[in-house]
């Protein structure tokens, strides 16, 4: 460990033992005795995707402006963050459709979500999607100082044995929303791409966040003796302890607490997927997903507390999955009970009844963007909270899935953006009238990054 005197250390201290290096948040013996300002916040991005669009009618508020003292069905979760979010209709997924004058090969184009641009027709090696996504422009503009420049998360399995996922599209295109760029010749129409692996696996996210540091062999090691991580540093711990401050102590205990605690629900995690072998699901992935999602998102708070990294997507579900949601029991869901299939109910032949079962998948959704959000609201950085500082873009590819409508697609967008966003608002725009491409634009545009154009952009966002 560095040398620590007169309680000032430096923000990008890691704490490094056997097979292990630990990042630490930030505290206020990183801010010089004498400073007069407070160390600048920085900036994280969350792009989260669900295929199959929502139940239409429970999503949407009635009215522009300030959203209503009662949020519709679908968003009721999100009441404790309200003033951070802005609800976006009438947006077109323009880059999902179809080709023109063809039917289908609209649900193997999850890609396009943070492109805005449709796909190369392709189940070969030359996929691409035309532009690296947004958060991989982010990324390069505020990650390039950080321990992971960005973090790919699903909550899925997004692998496939085979290479034509429907329709003569890539599985690649359904298994990844991140794409990076690479070199093109300058006679290639589109840009080439490759798709970022989605992460599955809690227990690989783990070891790449905090056991960073030595071989895998140790970091095997470590997990078969089931030490945790934290004991290859207690005596860096110790020593770092004795030149903090209380507040500091303070921090340090509760992040070192955190820690621990998903450790323990890694190992339980783990044991449960040995123990169930009518499951083929690798050890540390738990096999409820309402475990699995707030496990990885736990683990993103606690890497963006610690500055591991700021940006990150998460791949909620596959195209077509007919995976079955278990509700948890809560306010939201006080009898808990199981879901229809979720592709099966996105198909709801716009009955009434129907449309209200398959908007209690996506009311259980948003309420796992709600969970995340409060737990960044409750964690102090500078001035305000991660959540103040952050930016979390929550959509999907259609809007009433019943017919495959890829316009009145829900976008709904929860945080401060570092105080470049306003929340409490719906934001509603004319139908097929402005493209998703214009959303991103409009995002790069709060990161600092300048771009003409991004897909099928038109224009910036109104009123953003």
């Amino acid at each position: 460990m560095a040398f620590v005197m007169k309680k000032q250390i430096p923000r990008r201290l890691f704490l490094r033992g056997a097979g292990v290096t630990l990042a630490l948040p930030l505290l206020d013996a990183m801010t010089p005795a004498m400073a007069q300002t407070a160390v600048a916040p920085k900036p994280r991005f969350v792009g989260v995707f669900f295929p199959h669009g929502m139940a239409p009618g429970l999503w949407e508020p009635q009215a522009e402006g300030a959203l209503p003292d009662k949020l519709p069905f679908v968003l009721e979760s999100l009441e404790a963050v309200k003033n951070q979010t802005t609800v976006i209709s009438g947006l077109w997924s323009k880059s999902a459709e179809p080709p023109e004058g063809t039917t289908g090969s609209d649900h193997w184009v999850a890609a396009a979500y943070l492109t805005g641009i449709k796909p190369r027709k392709t189940a070969a090696a030359d996929a691409t999607v035309g532009s690296p996504t947004i958060d991989q422009f982010i990324a390069q503009k505020i990650g390039a100082d950080t321990l992971l420049p960005s973090l790919q998360l699903a909550v899925e399995d997004p692998n496939s044995s085979s290479s034509n996922c429907g329709e003569g599209y890539s599985c690649s295109y359904t298994n990844s929303i991140s794409w990076i760029g690479l070199p093109t010749p300058s006679t290639e129409p589109l840009m080439r791409t490759a798709p970022l692996p989605m992460e599955l696996n809690p227990q690989v996210v783990f070891e790449r966040l905090f056991g960073s540091g030595g071989t895998p062999q140790l970091r095997a090691a470590r997990l078969v003796q089931r030490r945790s991580i934290l004991d290859a540093l207690v005596g860096e711990l110790t020593r770092l302890r004795k030149d903090l401050g209380p507040a500091d102590r303070l921090v340090v205990n509760q992040y070192v607490d955190e820690i621990r605690e998903i450790e323990r629900r890694l190992e339980l995690a783990a044991k449960a997927s040995s123990d169930v072998p009518a499951f083929d699901l690798p050890p540390g992935v738990p096999e409820q997903f309402d475990d699995h999602i707030k496990l990885h998102y736990d683990l993103l708070a606690l890497a963006f507390k610690a500055d591991i990294t700021r940006v990150a997507t998460l791949l909620g579900a596959r195209d077509l999955t007919n995976r079955v949601y278990t509700f948890p029991k809560s306010p939201l869901f006080p009898d808990g009970g199981t879901s229809p299939s979720f592709h099966g109910a996105s198909h709801h032949q716009d009955d009434a009844t129907q449309i209200r079962r398959y908007g209690l998948i996506n009311r259980y959704h948003v309420s796992t963007l709600a969970y995340f959000a409060q737990k960044l609201r409750s964690i102090p950085e500078g001035d305000g909270t991660l959540l103040d500082h952050s930016l979390i873009l929550y959509g999907t590819n259609m809007g009433n899935s019943n017919q495959h409508q890829h316009y009145d697609v829900p976008h709904f967008l929860v945080g401060g953006a570092g105080g470049k966003l306003k929340g409490n608002r719906h934001l509603h725009y004319e139908r097929k009238s402005v493209t998703t491409g214009n959303l991103l634009l409009s995002l790069l545009d709060l990161y600092g990054i300048e771009r003409d154009v991004q897909g099928d952009s038109t224009g910036r966002l109104a009123s953003l």
